[in-house]
């Protein structure tokens, strides 16, 4: 029964979460500030998910931020979407195999 309770909290919040910005914002939004703040909120929200998982996802913490730093070069220097994948996994498997 506590499940229930949980998943309809959770459905209620969530459902706020999504309605309250359509419902409060009617207007275009012309405040610079919070325009840019709207614009970055996906791509922190993504950021805050994405680099704890990374660090933690291996069996040391060294490998993962070992990976994180290949992985952020290889993404400034312009490689695609599956080079990074594959230098982060190649310098986990590497570290993870000789080193830790």
């Amino acid at each position: 029964m506590k499940n229930y309770l949980y998943i309809l909290v959770m459905g209620i919040v969530t459902i706020t979460i999504r309605i309250l910005p359509l419902t409060l914002i009617r207007k275009q939004v012309k405040n610079r500030f919070l325009q840019s703040f709207l614009y970055y909120v996906p791509y922190v929200t993504l950021a805050v998910m994405t680099f704890p998982a990374i660090i933690h996802a291996t069996q040391s913490k060294i490998s993962g931020i070992v990976a994180l730093v290949v992985g952020t070069i290889a993404a400034w220097l312009g490689f695609d979407l599956f080079k990074v994948a594959v230098s982060c996994c190649g310098i986990v498997l590497i570290l993870e195999l000789f080193l830790v």
